[in-house]
């Protein structure tokens, strides 16, 4: 039985596949397209149903050890059952894009959540230039992909302005003048 496992590729391919399957039967004229879609919906719900009994009998760790897997991740947060936050789930998409970003000379972190906007804080390192790989709104819009695949309940992800860089005042011009007597 251990030869029916899928490894991440694999599943990655099927997945791409039924997405073009899925697709297909959509714009397939007459009933037999919407009879399709209607049993792969049907088929989802019933499968999230066992999913989220399978969670009701976890424990803590159990749990965790499940949503540590990249794929049941995912099915938890299709069907809306995942048993960590979703603020915690972003901060740990932002933490596996970060090498990627680093690579290019940037960096991103994680700075919360505003209502229902995630934020990070992109910054440019050297060799960076105008931004990294292409320009920030190349890692903006990679970050907000990832966060929004982990935390879909976030509304956006947005970066955090940021601030100005302190003006440089020479200390000479704090002194006071010395008065002549």
């Amino acid at each position: 039985m251990a030869d029916a496992r899928l490894d991440g590729p694999a599943v990655e391919s099927r997945l791409a596949r039924l997405d073009g399957l899925l697709e297909s039967l959509e714009s397939a004229p007459g009933p037999i397209g919407g009879s399709a879609v209607e049993a792969v919906r049907l088929l989802t719900e019933v499968y999230g149903e066992a999913l989220t009994r399978v969670l009701d009998h976890a424990d803590p760790p159990l749990a965790e050890r499940l949503a540590g897997d990249e794929l049941l991740d995912h099915l938890m947060v299709l069907h809306d059952i995942h048993p960590e936050p979703p603020e915690l789930r972003a901060a740990r998409a932002v933490e596996r894009l970060r090498p990627a970003v680093r690579e290019r000379g940037g960096d991103v972190e994680w700075a919360g959540v505003e209502g229902e906007v995630g934020r990070v804080r992109l910054a440019k390192g050297g060799g960076c230039g105008s931004g990294c790989g292409g320009g920030t709104t190349e890692v903006t819009d990679a970050v907000r992909e990832a966060v929004l695949a982990a935390a879909p309940e976030l509304a956006d992800v947005q970066p955090v302005p940021e601030a100005p860089a302190p003006a440089f005042v020479p200390l000479d011009s704090l002194r006071r003048p010395q008065e002549t007597r």
